[in-house]
């Protein structure tokens, strides 16, 4: 007898719906002894029904597997933390250059019109009238 596939789906019918919970918690049930027995390794299941009512299996005490899953979970979740506190920093390092380079190119900008000139040196000053008198020549050239 060949099996179709099913539409998975909440099942409407109450009956139909507690069968069939029962069935595969039952093969789930089977399936984690199975992995436990056929490869050695240690599997905890926890199901709970519509209910509220619990059903498990674990292959060594289940409260050693839980504490050990919570210690896991937490080196998981702290290298994660870890991770992004230090990506959150990079984008902070990047910004507080960026923001840098914005501040030296605004100056830069208001020197080149004219502005905040009184804290420009003579060397400064000289290298802005050079700018400035080949951006004119530059300008001409394209008016001729």
């Amino acid at each position: 007898m060949v099996r179709g596939k099913i539409e998975i789906k909440r099942i409407e019918d109450v009956t139909s719906r507690q069968v069939t919970f029962s069935k595969r918690r039952k093969g789930l049930l089977k399936k984690a002894h199975e992995l436990s027995v056929l490869c050695d390794a240690q599997v905890a299941a926890i199901v709970f029904s519509q209910k509220g009512r619990l059903y498990d299996f674990a292959s060594s005490d289940m409260q050693k597997m839980i504490e050990r899953c919570e210690i896991h979970r937490g080196e998981y979740f702290g290298a994660q933390r870890l991770q992004k506190q230090q990506y959150v920093q990079e984008l902070k390092n990047e910004m507080a250059i960026t923001m840098d380079k914005i501040k030296l190119l605004q100056l830069h900008c208001r020197k080149l019109m004219g502005q905040d000139l009184y804290s420009c040196s003579v060397e400064e000053l000289k290298e802005i009238t050079t700018k400035i008198e080949k951006s004119l020549t530059i300008v001409r050239s394209r008016k001729v």
